[in-house]
């Protein structure tokens, strides 16, 4: 299965076929369709015209599940199509979640113990014991200094036949990531932070799009 959405994560319409069906869970040679993985929720999706229900990642292909009485079969050509505007929101809030993770990651050493990223918002949790609020000016101003910078984000492979990927800035960082990214941190854009506090010793920052 060719993950389209890594190609090329603008599209938001694609001719595939259908390779296999099963009752209601089918299976595409192409897709555009973004599976919830690393915290990045799944796209809205159709076919022809149908909503994708669900999605999950069976070894390295992605079924979706279609609604009962969808038609389709082995061979058959159709229309897959995503709600743009939120793959958009999804795109731009997956990067500046990983730049506020590098940033703290790189800054603090805090650790990584949950995180999702949703069409409203994203959020990081952290293990630690101090107040994130008092950190916010100067993660806010590292994470605004690359942002208005608009530097190029590179994706790849680094193991094929794995499917590992990763984002790159040149200067700062190569990170694993299998979401979609936008072109440049420009596309992001700013954003503002805010601190939540889930559990003893956990530290939540939620992050929101200004302009969204």
């Amino acid at each position: 299965m060719r993950k389209v959405f890594w190609d090329d994560p603008y599209q938001d319409k694609w001719v595939t076929r259908v390779t296999s069906v099963a009752g209601d869970q089918v299976q595409f040679d192409e897709t555009i369709a973004f599976c919830f993985a690393g915290g990045q929720e799944s796209d809205k999706g159709y076919v022809n015209g149908m909503p994708i229900l669900d999605s999950r990642h069976e070894n390295d292909v992605i079924i979706y599940t279609l609604p009962d009485g969808h038609g389709l079969a082995q061979g058959m050509e159709v229309v897959m199509t995503i709600h743009w505007p939120r793959r958009y929101r999804l795109m731009r809030l997956h990067f500046a979640a990983e730049l506020i993770l590098e940033i703290v990651t790189r800054k603090y050493g805090w650790e990584k113990v949950g995180a999702h990223i949703a069409e409203g918002k994203a959020r990081i949790d952290f293990k630690s014991d101090t107040n994130a609020n008092t950190l916010f000016a100067a993660i806010l101003a590292d994470f605004n200094d690359i942002i208005n910078g608009n530097k190029p984000i590179e994706t790849g492979y680094s193991e094929v036949e794995t499917q590992r990927r990763y984002w790159k800035i040149d200067g700062l960082a190569q990170v694993p990531c299998g979401g979609t990214h936008v072109r440049s941190t420009g596309e992001v854009g700013l954003v503002t932070l805010k601190r939540d506090r889930p559990g003893k010793g956990i530290e939540r920052i939620e992050i929101r799009l200004v302009d969204a």
